[in-house]
C-alpha cells in the first residue's frame, strides 16, 4: 500500500534506444593502414557556465525596479535568464532525472538553487499563478521510490502533469499520467488545504484510469480511506516565476519537482520524439519558431553529442551504420577532428575517427577513415573509409538538428556536461 501512495506522489518517463538506420547500398569500405590505438582517446567538451544574475535588494526602490525588470524579461521571452539556465540544464536529461548523469544532476540542482535564491512570487499558494495544469519536467527521488514508481519514472513517452486548483469549493491537487492521446490517462486526486504562503497540505482520496477505448473509468485499486497518515503529505513551493511559467516544489519525502506551464520549444520537440509520432512535422514547426537561428551561419560545435532520433529506421549492416554516424555518439574535437562511438555489448565499442572541413555556410565535408572494435585499452582495427556532407539546420549548446549521410535527418543532444574544454 505504501508503494501505491508513492505512485500517487510521482513524476514519470522512458529512455528510448537510438534508432538504427539502413545504409546507402552504394556505400563502399576501403582498406587502409593505421594503428588502432589512435582511436582510443576521447575528450569531453561542454558549454560554458552562465553567471547567475542576482537581484538587487539594497533598497525597496531598487528592489521594485528589479522585480519589474524580471516581469518585463519574462513577458518578452517567457523565461528569465535564471529560468533559461534551468531549462538548458534540463535539455537532454532523460527519464525526468532517473537516467541523468551525475554532471546533469549537478547542473540541474545548481540551477534550482539559483532560482530559489532570486525573487519569485513571495507567497505562491496565495497567487492565482499557481493555479492550473503543470507539466513535470524533472524530479529527484532520494531513496523513497516504490518499485511501481521506479517503473514509471523512466517512461519518456508518458506525459506527467500536476493540477493545482485551490480557489474552489473543493480545493484539490491532482497528479496525472497521460499515456497517450489514443490510450488515456491515470488521475490521482487529493484534497488540499493551505497551511501558509508556501505549503499545501494534501490527502489522497480517489484515483481512476480513463481509457479512450472504454466508456467508463476504471478505479485505481488503492483503499485511500484505510491508509490513514500514509495517504497524507505536504508540498512546499520554493519558487514560482513572476510569469507563472515555472514552479519548483519540494515534497514531504525530500523530493524536488521542476514543473512548467509553458515549455521551451526544444522541450516540446524532444517530447514529440519520445512518442515517435509526427516527428518530422514537429521538427518543421521547431525550425519555423527558431527561424532567426536557422538562417544564421551555424557551426559544428565541439562536444559529445548523442543521436536520439533519425528519419530512417530500417537497418541492414550495423557496422556500416556505425561507420556513417547513423547510431551512437558523435565527439566533435578541436581542429576538425571527429569521432563516432557506438556501444556494442559487454564493454565492446565501435570507434570511427576522421576529419571535417567547412565547405559552405552551414555545411561540412566529413571523411571518416579509421575504425576499430575497442575493449578497454585494446583495439581490433576495422579499417574503413566513408565520405559524406553534413548540413547543420539548427544548433545551440544543447541540441542539434542536421542532415548527414544519404540526406538522413538527425537530432542530437549534448551529453558531456556544461564546461567546454
Amino acid at each position: 500500500m505504501a508503494a501505491a501512495i508513492d505512485l500517487a506522489k510521482l513524476g514519470l518517463r522512458f529512455q528510448n534506444e537510438p534508432f538504427i538506420v539502413k545504409p546507402n547500398p552504394a556505400s563502399k569500405s576501403t582498406i587502409l593502414t593505421r594503428a588502432a590505438h589512435n582511436l582510443l582517446s576521447s575528450q569531453s567538451f561542454g558549454r560554458q557556465n552562465r553567471a547567475p544574475r542576482r537581484l538587487c535588494t539594497m533598497c525597496s526602490m531598487i528592489d521594485q525596479q528589479e522585480k519589474e525588470q524580471v516581469v518585463e524579461e519574462a513577458s518578452d521571452s517567457g523565461f528569465t535568464k535564471e529560468e533559461s539556465s534551468l531549462i538548458d540544464a534540463l535539455i537532454g536529461v532523460q527519464g525526468r532525472g532517473r537516467s541523468a548523469s551525475p554532471k546533469q544532476l549537478q547542473d540541474v540542482e545548481r540551477a534550482v538553487q539559483v532560482l530559489e535564491g532570486v525573487v519569485g512570487v513571495p507567497e505562491p499558494t496565495s497567487s492565482s499563478l499557481i493555479e492550473g495544469r503543470w507539466q513535470l519536467m524533472f524530479t529527484t527521488r532520494p531513496g523513497t521510490a516504490s518499485a511501481i514508481q521506479r517503473t514509471f519514472v523512466g517512461v519518456d513517452s508518458f506525459t506527467v502533469y500536476q493540477e493545482v486548483y485551490l480557489r474552489t469549493n473543493d480545493p484539490r491537487v491532482s497528479n496525472i499520467v497521460k499515456f497517450s492521446d489514443a490510450v488515456g490517462e491515470l488521475k490521482v486526486e487529493a484534497t488540499a488545504t493551505l497551511k501558509d504562503g508556501k505549503r499545501i497540505l494534501f490527502q489522497f482520496d480517489r484515483a481512476a484510469f480513463s481509457f479512450k477505448f472504454l466508456p467508463f473509468k476504471v478505479p485505481y485499486p488503492v483503499p485511500f480511506r484505510l491508509l490513514g497518515d500514509e495517504a497524507k503529505g505536504w508540498l512546499d513551493t520554493t519558487y514560482l516565476s513572476q510569469s507563472g511559467n515555472i514552479r519548483i516544489s519540494k515534497g514531504n519525502k525530500g523530493t524536488t519537482f521542476v514543473l512548467q506551464k509553458e515549455t521551451d520549444s526544444r522541450q516540446k520537440l524532444l517530447s514529440v520524439m519520445a512518442t515517435g509520432l509526427n516527428v518530422k512535422e514537429a521538427i518543421e514547426e521547431f525550425i519555423s519558431l527558431n527561424q532567426k537561428v536557422a538562417e544564421t551561419e551555424l557551426e559544428l560545435l565541439e562536444g559529445e553529442w548523442k543521436m536520439i532520433w533519425s528519419s530512417q529506421v530500417e537497418t541492414d549492416s550495423w557496422i556500416e551504420n556505425a561507420a556513417n554516424g547513423l547510431m551512437g555518439n558523435q565527439i566533435v574535437r578541436p581542429n576538425g577532428n571527429l569521432k563516432f562511438l557506438v556501444d556494442i555489448f559487454l564493454g565492446f565499442k565501435f570507434s570511427m575517427t576522421g576529419t571535417f572541413v567547412k565547405s559552405g555556410t552551414n555545411t561540412y565535408d566529413v571523411t571518416m577513415d579509421d575504425g576499430a572494435i575497442v575493449i578497454g585499452p585494446y583495439g581490433l582495427p576495422m579499417e574503413m573509409e566513408t565520405k559524406t556532407t553534413l548540413e547543420i539546420i539548427y544548433t545551440d549548446d544543447k541540441i542539434r538538428i542536421s542532415r548527414g549521410y544519404n540526406r538522413i535527418l538527425f537530432v542530437h543532444v549534448r551529453i558531456d556536461g556544461s564546461e567546454q574544454k
